[in-house]
């Protein structure tokens, strides 16, 4: 793959449906002021994750099986693995949001699909989903390749929607916007409340890392990675703050999702929902197939590297991860009939898809840091520059955390109860190679995640985690 290909992998993955909801998450969240603040929070943050993945491809060139390897070679095998399940865990549940947006988007026009959470809408997405499968099947390059050309098509409706708003900008309306609500809690408050939006909009920053072993050239990995978040960062601000250039915050928070469609329409009339539910479709089938490669990817890779069952690595004629593209399908599929019976599929979907990323973006920002505090692989470097590094990736650390306690303790439950029984492949990893099973501290760590996931399944038993 080159630079613009494996760009297009990372703003695919990472323009997808997130970006058509912003206006009314924000909304719902902040005025102007809290926006600005939570995207300079978020693009610092997320832009020193970006140089973290770019430096760990540099220094450590070795490492090309995707985020979960620098979880494995930073912290041992266990952590390897949690990295890796856990990845795949956040992209099957966002697979699973992105059928449920686009239903919830035909539902502006059909009422039979509902909010995305009806037996059509689940029955539609089945289809959907395995339409992908088979399209997966036929190899990840031509996919590829695909994805590189829906990435065009998807962005150009999102640039004629922050052009179009800006011609309608409305300074009075903008300045009404501006400042922090009392009734929205503090302004720090506010700014904390964006953060699982930001960083889900943001997902995908490690996708050229995924497929670092197709690239021609090791610096394109990198490359791509900053290049593309820094585009995709200035679509996603230019998005939420024209639109508080248009409506009263109030109006925009009460938008129905995909919010952009209720704003973009009342500046240019009926035509401007259907013009971006179409945007909304186009956008959200590339993103899944950048996710869907993805998710196929990271099962696959672990497998090769005995961290998961041997049958999870095996290929097809094309090339393709099928047995890892066939579970994840199944689960993506699972997720869809849960969908029925969540109060509010779309948004829990976001949520629990945002807190298991968290886990690899961690693991990968402490790797990066460890290595630049003992020198590994800075070997005849600057001095200087390894200081830098080690800034870099401390930053990256420091934000992964505040994301942990922004996405709050329901959802980091919620994912311990996913994670815990998925121990399971690892377990079965281990004895198809005669390996030791855990080291006492790894032995520990299973334990806390075990603990946590009794505690989940008790919440959702007693109704104090409501789904």
């Amino acid at each position: 793959m080159s630079v613009p290909t494996l760009t297009a992998m990372v703003v695919g993955g990472m323009v997808g449906a997130g970006v058509f909801s912003l206006p009314a998450r924000f909304g719902v969240a902040t005025g102007v002021l809290g926006a600005l603040i939570g995207w300079a929070v978020a693009g610092a943050g997320m832009l020193m994750l970006a140089f973290v993945f770019q430096n760990l491809a540099v220094r450590k060139p070795d490492l090309d099986s995707g985020v979960f390897i620098y979880a494995k070679a930073g912290f041992g095998d266990y952590a390897g693995f949690s990295s890796a399940i856990g990845f795949w865990a956040s992209t099957v549940a966002g697979n699973a949001f992105y059928w449920v947006f686009i239903t919830a988007t035909l539902g502006a026009f059909l009422d039979e699909f509902g909010d995305g959470d009806t037996v059509l809408a689940v029955a539609v997405s089945t289809v959907g989903v395995w339409l992908f499968h088979f399209l997966v099947a036929r190899g990840v390059r031509d996919a590829a390749v695909i994805n590189r050309i829906v990435t065009v098509f998807k962005i150009l409706p999102i640039l004629t929607f922050v052009v179009v708003l800006l011609f309608a900008f409305d300074a009075q309306v903008f300045a009404d916007n501006f400042f922090a609500y009392d009734d929205l809690g503090t302004l720090s408050e506010q700014v904390k409340n964006t953060m699982i939006i930001t960083t889900f909009v943001f997902l995908g920053i490690e996708g050229a890392s995924v497929y670092s072993r197709y690239a021609r050239r090791r610096e394109d990995v990198g490359r791509a990675t900053v290049l593309g978040f820094l585009s995709v960062l200035s679509i996603f601000a230019l998005v939420t703050l024209s639109s508080y250039g248009v409506l009263p915050r109030a109006t925009i928070a009460g938008e129905r999702q995909p919010s952009m469609t209720g704003v973009f329409e009342s500046v240019v009339g009926a035509w401007g929902a259907t013009f971006i539910s179409v945007a909304v479709v186009v956008s959200v089938l590339g993103a899944y197939l950048a996710w869907t490669l993805m998710a196929a990817e990271v099962m696959y890779q672990p497998a090769r590297n005995d961290d998961l069952p041997e049958l999870l690595g095996r290929e097809n004629r094309a090339g393709t991860p099928i047995t890892a593209l066939v579970v994840t399908s199944i689960a993506v599929q699972a997720l869809l009939v849960v969908t029925l019976f969540v109060s509010d599929a779309l948004n829990f979907m976001l949520d629990l898809c945002t807190s298991l990323a968290l886990i690899p973006y961690f693991l990968a920002a402490a790797y990066a840091l460890k290595i630049a505090l003992t020198g590994e692989g800075y070997e005849g470097v600057d001095p200087r520059v390894q200081r830098r590094h080690a800034i870099i990736a401390g930053v990256a650390t420091g934000y992964t955390l505040f994301l942990f306690v922004a996405a709050g303790l329901e959802f980091l439950l919620l994912s311990t109860v996913i994670l815990a029984p998925l121990t399971l492949l690892y377990v079965k990893a281990r004895s198809e190679h005669g390996k030791r099973l855990f080291t006492p501290t790894e032995a520990v760590l299973c334990a806390v995640i075990v603990v946590a996931a009794v505690l989940g399944v008790l919440g959702l038993a007693t109704g104090r985690i409501a789904l």
